[in-house]
């Protein structure tokens, strides 16, 4: 566990939790074709891989799509390789259900944004891929964590945004597309969106502006 929690923070990443998969249910296959046994995800926390990806980017075309998954696939998988285990990615159809292992990999739960709380880094962090293993790890289940947004009376986060994309029951996702492919949308494209940074909680680890910017203009793409 050590050796790769060291090569992953040689490019910024590190280990978010993982478990062992019980034997009666449905898991995705590892290397050996047959249904992994154990997963450990990869991710950040912050804007720590920031540096590393921005500098791998300066020197791809600059026509690449999708540069943050290319590279996480890069960095992970060489990872994988190593230790001769399978690398899956959020983006992989069919989709893996990444935010149900991480609610049981560390005990988070969803914010009123639908991006997972964390007790320390609040809103900033993200899961980039994971380790799919063929044999048990013996993990302990994840301890019960703190939700913050049950003591946050205000939730400024549901406040902020000027189409009110949170409206507390979904992601008004055509609201928030339209509203950033327009003309009024610039400081909400280049400093990220206003309802996640409004978060009073994890303000250490709030990701760098250019970082914002280049999350915002790929999700207005």
């Amino acid at each position: 566990m050590a050796a790769i929690e060291r090569q992953l923070a040689v490019q910024g990443l590190l280990l978010r939790g993982g478990f062992d998969f019980d034997r009666h249910e449905t898991a995705p296959p590892a290397l050996s074709g047959k249904p992994a046994r154990a997963v450990l995800l990869v991710g950040n926390s912050g804007g720590a891989f920031w540096p590393h990806f921005d500098a791998w980017r300066a020197e791809q075309p600059t026509n690449l799509a999708d540069p943050l998954d290319t590279w996480s696939r890069l960095v992970i998988g060489a990872v994988a390789e190593a230790i001769s285990v399978r690398a899956v990615s959020p983006s992989d159809r069919p989709f893996l259900p990444f935010q149900q292992w991480a609610m049981r990999a560390e005990g988070l739960r969803p914010s009123p944004l639908g991006l997972l709380m964390h007790p320390d880094f609040g809103l900033w962090h993200a899961y980039r891929g994971a380790l799919l293993f063929d044999h048990p790890l013996g993990l302990p289940a994840a301890p019960a964590t703190e939700h913050l947004c049950d003591s946050c009376v205000t939730q400024p986060c549901r406040k902020a945004c000027p189409v009110h994309a949170h409206d507390g029951a979904k992601f008004r996702y055509n609201e928030c597309l339209g509203f950033l492919r327009s003309s009024s949308s610039d400081h909400c494209m280049r400093g990220g969106c206003l309802d996640r940074n409004a978060c009073p909680y994890g303000l250490a680890y709030r990701y760098p502006l250019p970082m914002q910017a280049f999350l915002m203009a790929a999700f207005a793409r």
